[in-house]
């Protein structure tokens, strides 16, 4: 460790507070969003909030307005281990810098690299000495006097950018792998509803169209509803009696918008009596169903009853996927949702979705391509999650010098790591 050095943030940095922005500039639409705790991730990283943003409408000292690659950290616990996380921001002049977030600003360039800087504060020390100088009972609070007041190890600059080259190449591959991910859960929707909106499926040209209680529809076609081709189920069971490594599904793990599941816990934190799940069912959030979280499970697992376990029946399990989580079924599950603070979904509305009912040729095959496309954005997820281990190994070690960066055969581990 030689050439590392203790010394206090401050003595290089400096984190600035964001603006108080008014709300009743606030909207549900606009160009510029104001960045709240909610775009950070717990280890570290940004977190587009799909749908949920707030964009504003007013005003903006030029200063605020972030930049492409600054450097941000969340001084609000607005989720449990929020604090102190560090996250990049994507895009010129989109985002807002908020009052509840600090921007990182390097004032000594001989001291400090803002890459190194960002995984520095994602590190398990720094982040333990922002939490123990945080204040506030239920939502806790730093601020940037506090936050520069930590003190770590730093090595030079030269050796500071080699570990930020490390750990973001391993951020690179795992973004790439999202948008991976993105790109084939759009191309199975567009095919989706080229089948079952337009009906434009392979052979349709000499199929008629033939009038019916839900429309037009083709010959041999039947009007039916989403209980049809989907059952719910029902099973349960006690935590305890289960592997304590069984997968466990929160609300909280089901991504908005994204069919992929990439993120659950284990059967060993949970409490109360649980949902069970297989391989290939569909689970979606029945509370606030406007958050649209509709996932298929990579695994068998456990997970909240507050989500619904639908299980389609196999021939058309392509058809039931995209059909629950479409932007249309979400929309009448909010609408027909029971209560106010924390409205409901109920699947005996639900199930009387109305969709058109193919041959059994027709439902398997659209299956099998959903299913391709399925199947590999699950690979994508799974290394993904080898990905983060392996830089979340690597990242509290180079950090803090316990791994020689220039030792490193990082193409050789990587290579292990993604075999």
């Amino acid at each position: 460790m030689s050439g590392w050095t203790e010394v206090p943030l401050g003595r290089g940095l400096r984190v600035h507070h964001g603006f108080a922005f008014k709300g009743e500039f606030f909207s549900a639409e606009g160009k510029q969003i104001v960045l709240t705790p909610g775009n950070f991730v717990e280890r570290g990283g940004f977190k587009p909030k799909n749908g949920t943003e707030k964009y504003y409408l007013g005003p903006v000292p030029e200063k605020f307005l972030l930049k492409q690659g600054d450097v941000v950290i969340a001084m609000t616990e607005q989720a449990q281990g929020l604090l102190g996380s560090s996250a990049t921001i994507p895009d010129d002049d989109t985002y807002l810098h908020n009052q509840r977030i600090g921007l990182l600003e390097v004032t000594d360039p001989e001291l400090f690299d803002i890459r190194f800087v960002y995984h520095l504060m994602n590190s398990p020390d720094v982040r333990r000495q922002i939490r123990a100088t945080a204040t506030g009972s239920k939502v806790r609070h730093t601020a940037p006097e506090r936050i520069q007041s930590v003190t770590a190890l730093v090595p030079t600059v030269t050796e500071q950018r080699a570990v930020a080259e490390v750990l973001d190449t391993l951020d690179g591959l795992i973004a790439n792998n999202r948008r991976r991910v993105q790109v084939l859960e759009r191309m199975a929707r567009a095919i989706y509803r080229e089948w079952f909106v337009k009906f434009r499926y392979p052979g349709h040209d000499s199929v008629p169209l033939l009038d019916s209680a839900i429309g037009l529809i083709p010959e041999e076609w039947s009007a039916g509803f989403l209980d049809d081709i989907v059952s719910i189920s029902r099973a349960s069971v006690d935590p305890a009696t289960l592997d304590p490594s069984t997968p466990a599904v929160g609300l909280e793990h089901i991504p908005r918008q994204q069919l992929t599941l990439d993120e659950w816990g284990t059967a060993a934190s949970q409490g109360s009596r649980k949902a069970v799940f297989e391989k290939g069912d569909v689970l979606l959030g029945k509370i606030r169903p406007y958050f649209h979280k509709v996932s298929v499970a990579p695994v068998d697992g456990i997970c909240s009853t507050d989500a619904l376990v639908l299980r389609p029946r196999t021939p058309h399990w392509g058809q039931a996927v995209f059909t629950a989580s479409s932007i249309e079924f979400i929309a009448h599950a909010t609408q027909t949702s029971n209560g106010t603070k924390m409205p409901r979904a109920d699947w005996k509305v639900l199930g009387r979705w109305s969709v058109p009912v193919p041959p059994l040729s027709i439902a398997e095959s659209f299956t099998d391509v959903a299913r391709r496309h399925l199947t590999l954005t699950e690979t994508l997820m799974f290394e993904n999650r080898r990905l983060a281990v392996l830089r979340d190994l690597l990242l509290p070690k180079l950090v803090t010098g316990q791994i020689d960066v220039s030792a490193l055969d990082f193409d050789r581990l990587l290579e292990d790591e993604v075999a």
